[in-house]
């Protein structure tokens, strides 16, 4: 009897299971592709064109010197692996200071610092993190190009540019494919 009762338990059980590792793999895809942050606003249901809100934020933007040039002149493997030491560096800086990259845009990476007190103190906080990864991110480029200058290769050249503001943080694009970011 009990051995019974186990076995019309299951079915009911396994479909628990089955939506509880959906919801972690939808929550893990999202965080990856998204970013923490984004990915919970999108889970929340955040997903119509123009849903979002304004924030104040750090805006931080980085991007690959000559990425053309050396696109055209470097094998491709070469090539996306010198882009994905850039963007490893400057997007783990990011993370590691508690911003949110946004997304990737080819040689480049668009990320937050969203400012939850709109006092002096939130602001001084915020941008503070947002500095302290730009510098995080110069000290990570300074040991990849030191690396790469042992193996012969180029050093890779980049800028950050850090901006204070308020901006709009959410849903833009078509009907059929939107993108959350911030404008």
């Amino acid at each position: 009897d009990d051995l019974g009762y186990i076995y019309e338990v299951i079915p009911i059980f396994s479909r628990l299971v089955e939506m509880h590792y959906l919801r972690r793999t939808a929550v893990t895809l999202l965080d990856t592709f998204l970013g923490k942050q984004t990915g919970e606003r999108v889970l929340d249901g955040l997903v119509q064109r123009g849903d979002g809100e304004n924030i104040h934020a750090v805006i931080w933007f980085c991007d690959l010197r000559n990425s053309t040039a050396l696109s055209e002149s470097m094998e491709r493997k070469d090539f996306l692996d010198m882009l994905n030491q850039f963007l490893e560096a400057m997007a783990d800086a990011v993370l590691d200071a508690g911003g949110e990259v946004l997304r990737f845009i080819g040689d480049a990476a668009l990320a937050i610092f969203p400012i939850d007190d709109y006092d002096d103190a939130g602001r001084c906080e915020a941008t503070g993190r947002a500095v302290s990864a730009a510098r995080a991110a110069v000290g990570r480029m300074a040991e990849v190009n030191e690396v790469r200058a042992k193996d012969g290769l180029n050093q890779i050249g980049y800028g950050i540019g850090l901006h204070l503001g308020d901006v709009t943080y959410g849903n833009i694009g078509s009907e059929s494919r939107l993108e959350f970011t911030v404008i």
